[in-house]
């Protein structure tokens, strides 16, 4: 349960990522007297998804409270420099609103349809378009076997992951957070009435850190830290390849693509960034990071030259991969406690979407764990207890 007064308080962190730093900034931002220390393994950050994301931003999901979610990552992105400036220093994040486009067969056109109506009940920016308005705004597009495109207008778009990683880092170590490089193998606990109480983390070097409260935002390694509290936590990390490839052609206003085959492309600088999800026989949990050329060759390509007849000519110039920290369960995040245990707080399993939830989800946990309750947003529809229920939170506009 939360301490009564903030200067009793020491919160601890399991991973320095976007998500973690969000939350760490939100609880000083909220609480300046409270003490927050966040233990990163890897600060360089070579393996954190943060860095290694895609990097973008959408108002087109099928369920409201990623809408929610988003809207506020929308916001928080808005009014980038003015929110993290440290020291006079605004950081600049360079978004591109430039939007989605799904684009759907018949066999997607209801789907498309119903989420429309929902995305326009809560105000996003989307218009539904036929194959001629398509093609009269992309000409470059082929749209054969293409009955209904979705179009974000506004309020969509791409960013520098990484430099969102490094503001919230630095905006959160300018409020008194403190990093550690360290890895964390444990935690100290107690139970009363069946109930877990976390009262240390306990790091490689034997050591331990002393704690009030603490946050699982592990990324893709969450579920070993769940596993310390005796918490079965559904979210594995999966290898995704992103390609970085240049066209001849120009490819005038280019939205960020949802092909029906599940392939996405969007502009990067001078060139295009690409990836895709391989069938689900095939999706290893913590595959090697390596990237899928044979993928690239057999499927990606010929598919985006399908689709955009210009890209016959795409060159491959790099390519990286990084893990997806993929809830198994229903693709979408896991917020909040789990009745196992009273101070330890979950913020795992966006499934892709970190980058763009995490303003909201580290001020709603923020709230949470100073509070005691959800304030500005109720993230309740993303908590464990879907999960306890089995009852899967259904997004149909899985990426």
């Amino acid at each position: 349960m939360p301490s009564p007064s903030a200067a009793t308080r020491h919160i601890v962190i399991i991973g320095g990522g976007a998500v973690g730093s969000a939350v760490a900034h939100f609880l000083k931002l909220q609480a300046p007297g409270c003490a927050v220390t966040v233990v990163e393994r890897d600060p360089a950050y070579a393996q954190a998804s943060s860095a290694l994301s895609a990097s973008s931003i959408r108002q087109q999901f099928s369920t409201a409270i990623n809408i929610e979610l988003s809207r506020f990552g929308l916001q928080f992105l808005r009014e980038f420099g003015p929110r993290l400036t440290v020291n006079g220093e605004a950081p600049t994040i360079d978004f591109h609103e430039g939007g989605y486009l799904y684009l759907a067969t018949p066999q997607g056109e209801a789907v498309l349809r119903d989420n429309h109506v929902l995305q326009k009940s809560m105000g996003a920016d989307v218009a539904l378009l036929s194959p001629d308005e398509l093609r009269q705004r992309f000409d470059w597009l082929n749209t054969e076997g293409v009955v209904l495109g979705s179009l974000g207008l506004s309020g969509e778009g791409w960013f520098d992951g990484y430099t969102l990683l490094q503001a919230l880092r630095k905006k959160a170590i300018g409020q008194g957070v403190r990093y550690m490089a360290a890895e964390a193998v444990g935690l100290d606990s107690h139970a009363s009435g069946g109930v877990g109480h976390v009262h240390a983390v306990r790091l490689a070097d034997g050591s331990a850190l002393a704690c009030t409260h603490v946050v699982n935002a592990a990324g893709p390694w969450a579920r070993a830290v769940a596993g310390w509290a005796g918490i079965d936590l559904p979210v594995v990390g999966k290898a995704r390849t992103v390609f970085c490839v240049s066209c001849p052609t120009p490819l005038p206003h280019c939205p960020l693509l949802i092909d029906p085959s599940g392939i996405w492309l969007r502009p990067e600088g001078q060139g295009f960034i690409t990836g895709f999800a391989p069938p689900e026989d095939q999706d290893a949990d913590f595959a090697p990071l390596e990237p899928d050329h044979a993928a690239f060759e057999d499927f990606v390509w010929p598919t985006l030259a399908e689709r955009i007849p210009a890209f016959e000519a795409l060159r491959v110039q790099s390519a990286w991969a990084g893990y997806y920290e993929m809830n198994t369960f229903d693709h979408n995040a896991i917020v909040g406690l789990h009745p196992a245990c009273d101070n330890l707080y979950f913020a795992n399993g966006f499934s892709g979407h970190g980058l763009q939830q995490c303003p909201a989800v580290g001020r709603g946990l923020a709230e949470l764990i100073l509070t005691g309750a959800w304030q500005t947003l109720d993230l309740g529809p993303v908590g464990f207890d879907r999960i306890l229920r089995g009852e899967p939170l259904l997004e149909k506009n899985v990426i």
